[in-house]
């Protein structure tokens, strides 16, 4: 039986500015423990001899935003992220992770999710979903659809970060957030179908794949996934046991939010045990405005901490 010390978390994060590794790191491993405290206060000790690993590639998209003009205040960014983790860890119990909770939340507003359901199906059908994705995140647009090495370059980091911990030969949790479930899914397949790498990892698991605010429903992405070109028998991953995809209400970001019918035939082929959806509400607020695709409210909410403590705990179940 595996102990703890013997799990690895991999978590990749999302588009836009980002502050150091250490920093975001950092406030991210502080909002998932403390929803495992809040919930399962028995599987801290479990949680904190895992080793929990960013697959950051932060300063790659930083560098590509100022070269398009943008600004970052990294001070404030960082400050913002605590102020965001404080607020939510003075939420208990997990049961006031609610609708009417929600619904108290600063400046919420469900307009861009609505634009994003009602405009992608028909920007789609008439090829200008790229635009509307770059209006939103140039970065994204980037690793989609770009003539740079972006998108090779995140790749890259997200791949060596994975593969070390595939490499330890213990079990292995994938958490990813918005367009780091892009480059997830794309190093994944990766893994499973590169002739280069499948002689390596081609038979390694990653136990637990977490979505979070994935935008991996949305029909324009997929066509750009790793894989989607390829006959059906090279066309998914081949490395993941159990996929749980979570989405907040009115996360624009997510705005398909069940992943299950659109993967469905990696379960036709018996490539992953389970894909599971599931609905939250995501209550952090950042610069005093609701956030639904915050990654500190999707870290630190109730759903996340059951699969991290039921994935921790698996051993002890059996």
């Amino acid at each position: 039986m595996s102990t703890s010390s013997d799990c690895s978390i991999v978590v990749v994060h999302g588009r836009d500015f980002k502050p150091a590794e250490d920093d975001l790191l950092d406030i991210s491993y502080r909002a998932m423990r403390a929803g495992v405290r809040r919930d399962y206060p028995d599987t801290v000790p479990l949680l904190e001899q895992a080793r929990v690993e960013l697959g950051y590639y932060g300063d790659i998209t930083n560098a590509y935003l100022e070269g398009l003009g943008r600004r970052y205040d990294q001070k404030l960014d960082i400050g913002d992220r605590r102020n965001a983790h404080a607020a939510l860890r003075q939420i208990q119990p997990r049961k006031k992770f609610s609708i009417r909770q929600y619904d108290r939340v600063p400046g919420k507003s469900a307009l861009r999710e609505f634009a994003a359901d009602m405009l992608a199906p028909v920007l789609g059908a008439i090829g200008l979903t790229l635009p509307l994705i770059r209006m939103v995140s140039r970065e994204a647009a980037e690793y989609l659809a770009g003539k740079t090495d972006y998108a090779e370059k995140v790749r890259e980091r997200v791949r060596k970060k994975l593969c070390e911990a595939l490499g330890r030969d213990g079990r292995v949790l994938l958490m990813s957030h918005g367009l780091g479930c892009i480059i997830a899914y794309d190093v994944l397949w990766e893994l499973s179908h590169d002739e280069q790498l499948v002689a390596r990892y081609g038979g390694r698991k990653v136990e637990a794949w977490v979505t979070l605010g994935a935008p991996l429903g949305d029909h324009y992405i997929r066509k750009h996934l790793k894989g989607a070109g390829e006959h059906p028998s090279a066309r998914y991953p081949t490395n993941v046991i159990s996929w749980h995809n979570v989405a907040a209400e009115d996360d624009y970001t997510c705005h398909d939010n069940t992943l299950a019918d659109d993967f469905k035939k990696m379960l036709d082929q018996r490539l992953v045990s389970e894909v599971r959806d599931y609905r939250i509400y995501n209550l952090a607020v950042r610069y005093g405005k609701s956030n639904p695709h915050s990654s500190i409210g999707y870290y630190i909410h109730p759903r996340v901490s059951k699969i991290v403590n039921d994935w921790l705990t698996e051993d002890l179940q059996h």
